[in-house]
């Protein structure tokens, strides 16, 4: 696969690469099992920082596009539970928030309600078996 990265876009580089690699995957150019470049070989390619391949590959990783393999390296491993999960949360946010807009909650108000949902269920998982309320 070609890599072209616009050194003159506000998009940050980091970005467009994970962009591409994305694009890549749906335009089935990349496959699952598909192992990508090394960062260092990457990195050597575009004319870019190796920490930067690193942050595109670290973000994939976390959006369950791939998964990193000590011998393999980076490789396509779609998570396509979580990629469905996160898309039909998203659409269910966009009308939650809408609502939470109209009733002027804040961002930070927002945040500490999914920061504090979160946090209990994450209790749950490490105390299972454990009778457990968070007051809902």
């Amino acid at each position: 696969m070609t890599w072209r990265i616009d050194f003159e876009s506000d998009e940050a580089i980091y970005l467009q690469l994970r962009n591409q690699i994305i694009i890549g995957i749906a335009s089935d150019r990349i496959h699952e099992g598909d192992s990508l470049p090394s960062v260092r070989q990457l990195a050597d390619n575009i004319g870019i920082n190796m920490h930067t391949v690193n942050k595109a590959y670290s973000v994939l990783r976390q959006e369950g596009f791939i998964k990193l393999d000590r011998r393999r390296g980076a490789v396509i491993s779609l998570d396509i539970e979580k990629i469905c999960a996160i898309q039909e949360m998203r659409k269910e946010m966009y009308v939650m928030l809408a609502r939470c807009i109209c009733k002027q909650v804040s961002r930070e108000e927002v945040h500490d309600l999914v920061d504090e949902v979160y946090d209990y269920y994450m209790t749950i998982q490490g105390t299972k078996g454990h009778e457990s309320d968070a007051g809902i």
